[in-house]
């Protein structure tokens, strides 16, 4: 029994290890007549980040955490390319981070 323990303790801490670290995205709720839902940012709320979202056609509202839902239409900030994409694809579409 002990050894059970003993073993998930080691491999809770070692899965702990190697967990990527906590990102502080979140997005803007963009009104209507703007062509998303959301406006995804990455990093902290600034006015670099809103101009971004406000060039991608968004109409901020104000803040909110990211839906992930997959009818929910997502602006990104930090694509150069001006639109939506639907949130499900934005795993697929954000650049992969150095590891």
């Amino acid at each position: 029994m002990k050894r059970t323990i003993l073993a998930a303790a080691v491999a809770l801490v070692a899965g702990l290890g190697f967990a990527p670290a906590a990102s502080a995205d979140g997005c803007y709720i963009c009104t209507s007549g703007s062509p998303c839902a959301q406006c995804r940012y990455s990093g902290s709320d600034s006015q670099a980040e809103r101009k971004k979202c406000q060039d991608a056609g968004c109409k901020i509202g104000g803040t909110k955490s990211c839906s992930t839902a997959a009818n929910i239409k997502t602006c990104r900030a930090s694509l150069d390319a001006p639109g939506w994409r639907h949130a499900g694809f934005d795993a697929i579409l954000a650049p992969v981070a150095a590891r």
